[in-house]
């Protein structure tokens, strides 16, 4: 699968953020009433912040702060427990580093705000490795449209056939493949199985599988 630009995806494959922000949301959405289910959560997995904090005011509304203001503050829960906890996910740091060592265009496109983005890659310490990134907090529609992909693609001054996307969500997927990219899935244990992923060019266990595709 040769390409000369590659992007990634950055929660779920960069980074198991997904802990933070369960223990984020739990910790905001609580403390304003809101009653989560893990039926409930499921529903907002693939959803940007701004989504889930409305999705959770229409079921259990509050008074006293303003949508934006919970919003921010998920946000900065999740961004101080990445400063202290954060940690690549397996074969992160060889795969970057692989792709920037043969002078390939390198970006990431992510559903997360875009402030944080900046934390993930500097508390991994892979952000001089990156040329471009794009958060959906910038664009019309959030991964599955396949807006911010096209928008990385863009600064990275690529076309969508010399570029390889790294997911590892169904909605992710989509968006890359809408967008016209390779794509390889890293898809977590627990949703390995899912038929969807064969949509996507390659499926991997994790990031390790590359040196032996390569």
């Amino acid at each position: 699968m040769i390409a000369s630009a590659v992007i990634f995806d950055m929660d779920g494959l960069l980074i198991d953020s997904e802990p933070f922000w369960a223990e984020a949301e739990k910790t905001v959405f609580s403390a304003l009433g809101v009653e989560l289910s893990e039926a409930l959560c499921r529903q907002t997995a693939s959803m940007t912040t701004r989504e889930v904090t409305a999705f959770w005011y229409r079921r259990f509304p509050w008074t006293g702060r303003s949508l934006e203001a919970v919003e921010n503050d998920v946000i900065d829960c999740v961004d101080a427990l990445i400063r202290q906890h954060g940690a690549p996910l397996p074969g992160v740091p060889e795969v970057v580093d692989h792709f920037h060592g043969r002078n390939c265009r390198v970006g990431l496109s992510t559903n997360a705000p875009h402030r944080l983005i900046a934390t993930v890659l500097d508390t991994l310490d892979i952000a001089p490795f990156f040329h471009e990134t794009s958060s959906s907090e910038h664009v019309e529609r959030g991964k599955p449209d396949p807006a911010v992909y096209l928008s990385t693609l863009q600064k990275l001054g690529v076309a969508p056939a010399e570029c390889l996307a790294f997911e590892d969500s169904v909605s992710g997927m989509r968006a890359a493949r809408a967008a016209g990219l390779r794509t390889v899935v890293v898809p977590p244990a627990h949703d390995f199985d899912n038929p969807e992923y064969a949509l996507a060019d390659r499926k991997w266990l994790s990031l390790l599988e590359f040196s032996e595709q390569l």
